[in-house]
């Protein structure tokens, strides 16, 4: 084989093996972006372009959107664009990588962006979409590596307060109980628990307590993911308040509730409030239509307002042959208007900043979610990170066992060895 080709393989087999790795067990890489030319992608033939999107779809409904999305794209370039749902997408991605057939487009959550940047797999496309701006501050630092917007967030999710307003009027509450600090909190928890109502039925990992540690100011790494920042006195503070609350069952774990998660607890009336996002309208118009709520933004910490996102990008292979035609693509899967149609046939929050007042007309219940955008906080981005997590989770579920300092410096110790440093 030529040195170039030998080059080309090599990149191949190492984000394929990397990726199937990330997939399986959470593993990383130390493999990085090479500028050599002779290791680049080849540039697109002559003709229209024939993408291949592979998508992680919530549903038929979100399958039919995109797919009727990419046809009206095609129609409109002279490209044609196949929509493919992947049964295992990161598994179907790792194996694509693997043997050196990436398609063009393909969902990246962001949980998992990292791995994806820090082999150079991805594309760093971002700031070629038009008004790249427009996009929500928060989703843009989550898909952003070693300072490059790499990808357009899709659409995404925050985290609320969800009230049921059957318990709150039972215990004599009215709106002017609904708190917005922590002290208000613990107060009203106090007042339910007097009625035996359980308050607060919350998650038993980062993805829910972490809201916390956003709102006492603090966090897991540094902005840039490159240090480790979770032994500080600002994540001492907020999960010392979590084991309080927990301790004094004014939360409770699903599984203490008998319920696989938050929306299951409050959908059977176990409690009342609920810390999670707007995926829980559709589990409880399906499994407790008759369940009563309203929604608003998370009480603010000792930092002020806090929530976490979730959220997926339009990923684009660096090795890509079409890349002109992919980002023309994304384009068109993320104007405001399309987001908007996406918003009504699935569910999702658009991710530009212009198609808010559009959607709170539309969904004006689902406002606290949308406003949690501008002081939301995306998962840890950096690579390699996910056993360290894991390992964060069970400490957090023995919350009540342990001294949140002890869990705080293993934290600290785990992610500094995945980082390097």
């Amino acid at each position: 084989m030529k040195r170039s080709n030998v080059r080309k393989a090599a990149l191949s087999a190492a984000v394929g093996a990397v990726l199937l790795s990330s997939a399986a067990c959470g593993g990383g890489s130390g493999f990085e972006e090479t500028d050599d030319p002779a290791a680049q992608p080849s540039q697109a033939s002559a003709g229209p372009a024939q993408l291949q999107v592979l998508i992680g779809s919530s549903g038929d409904a979100e399958t039919k959107a995109v797919t009727d999305a990419a046809a009206a794209w095609g129609a409109a370039t002279g490209n044609t664009a196949t929509v493919t749902p992947a049964q295992d997408l990161g598994q179907q991605l790792g194996q694509a990588f693997a043997g050196d057939t990436p398609p063009d487009v393909f969902y990246v959550d962001a949980g998992r962006f990292a791995d994806y940047a820090s082999v150079g797999a991805l594309e760093p496309y971002g700031d070629r979409i038009s008004n790249p701006t427009d996009f929500y501050e928060s989703l843009r630092t989550t898909f952003t590596f070693d300072g490059k917007f790499y990808c357009a967030p899709k659409d995404f999710s925050t985290l609320a307060l969800i009230v049921n307003t059957d318990l709150w009027s039972k215990a004599g509450l009215t709106d002017a109980d609904i708190p917005t600090t922590w002290d208000q909190l613990t107060a009203v928890g106090e007042k339910l628990k007097a009625k035996d109502i359980t308050p607060l039925a919350l998650g038993d990992t980062r993805d829910r307590v972490g809201a916390f540690m956003v709102q006492a100011g603090g966090w897991i790494t540094s902005a840039d993911g490159k240090t480790a920042t979770a032994d500080s006195p600002e994540n001492l503070e907020a999960l010392t308040y979590v084991q309080k609350l927990v301790k004094d069952k004014t939360a409770q774990y699903p599984k203490q509730l008998s319920a696989g998660w938050g929306g299951e607890a409050f959908g059977k009336g176990s409690a009342a409030m609920t810390i999670e996002g707007n995926w829980i309208k559709g589990a409880l118009t399906n499994d407790y239509p008759d369940v009563k709520y309203s929604v608003h933004e998370l009480p603010a910490g000792p930092a002020g307002k806090g929530t976490l996102s979730f959220t997926t990008c339009w990923g684009i292979a660096a090795k890509s042959k079409n890349k002109e035609a992919a980002i023309s693509f994304v384009e068109a899967m993320t104007t405001a208007e399309q987001q908007m149609t996406y918003a009504k046939a699935f569910g999702v929050m658009p991710s530009r900043q212009s198609a808010k007042d559009a959607y709170t007309a539309e969904f004006p219940n689902d406002a606290p979610f949308v406003n949690g955008a501008e002081y939301a906080h995306g998962p840890v981005n950096a690579p390699k990170m996910d056993s360290v997590l894991a390992d964060f989770d069970t400490g957090i579920q023995q919350l009540t066992s342990i001294a949140p300092k002890t869990l705080l410096e293993r934290v600290q110790k785990n992610t500094q060895a995945a980082l390097g440093n």
